[in-house]
């Protein structure tokens, strides 16, 4: 089963409405395969998702960074799924490597929100990754497959996730992944996706690549075989942003 490339831009904790409206023109002048090649997904801050949905392009969509673990209710500062939907907002970022060290998210919640984000209709990107320790002391696998066990311990179907496979190492810090790197650990967890959730399942879940990709790396990191796109930081703000978007053609026959 061919899996569509996916790129999706997360904004992180950035921009002011002129700096966004500034991206927002960018991408909605920028010239990219079309939607059948390429699904494009950014990710703006809260506060700005009304406004990017007002002005972007209809056929790239927007996500959420994060949101509520359960219904709405006396959860200051939270965001809950359903005003997402409310929203029109079709996707939501859960389980970033960011929310998980600065905000102590467990496994378990993670797998909580992504269950809960995919009950009330949201498609859900879900992260998981290793620190530079984890690396180091040869757990890569066994602490992504954790990661992804209390995923799928609470979901069904997968046909609304894609895994972001994000090395906490690469997250900003210039060091990327090499290709070999990425494509091993995506080929791994496709195979642990097989064995344990089902080979439909494995086949046709997209796995996309973060972890300081940019226009320069991009086209060699596209051509894995088991790297089915991006889930793109710092570079999102930039136009290079939409040299990641192309680099999808390197999929195509």
């Amino acid at each position: 089963m061919a899996r569509k490339f996916f790129v999706g831009g997360n904004w992180k904790c950035n921009g002011t409405t002129e700096e966004v409206k500034k991206i927002v023109t960018t991408l909605n002048e920028a010239e990219v395969p079309s939607h059948d090649v390429v699904e494009v997904v950014v990710s703006p801050p809260f506060v700005f998702l009304t406004l990017v949905k007002s002005l972007l392009r209809s056929d790239f969509h927007i996500a959420a960074q994060n949101c509520w673990v359960r219904k709405g209710g006396a959860f200051t500062g939270e965001i809950s799924a359903e005003m997402l939907v409310n929203l029109g907002i079709p996707w939501v970022i859960i389980g970033h490597s960011e929310r998980r060290a600065l905000l102590n998210e467990s496994n378990e919640f993670v797998g909580d929100k992504v269950a809960y984000g995919l009950s009330q209709g949201l498609k859900v990107i879900a992260c998981i990754g290793e620190t530079l320790e984890q690396r180091e002391s040869g757990s890569t696998m066994a602490v992504v497959a954790a990661q992804t066990k209390a995923i799928a311990d609470k979901v069904t179907n997968w046909d609304n996730v894609v895994l972001a496979y994000e090395p906490v190492w690469a997250i900003g810090t210039g060091k990327v992944a090499t290709p070999a790197q990425a494509q091993e650990v995506h080929c791994e967890l496709r195979k642990w996706l097989n064995e344990n959730v089902g080979a439909d399942v494995a086949a046709s879940t997209r796995i996309i690549y973060g972890g300081s990709v940019n226009g320069a790396n991009c086209q060699e990191l596209a051509g894995q075989a088991d790297v089915d796109g991006f889930l793109v930081g710092g570079a999102s703000l930039k136009p290079e942003f939409v040299d990641i978007i192309k680099s999808a053609t390197v999929k195509k026959n």
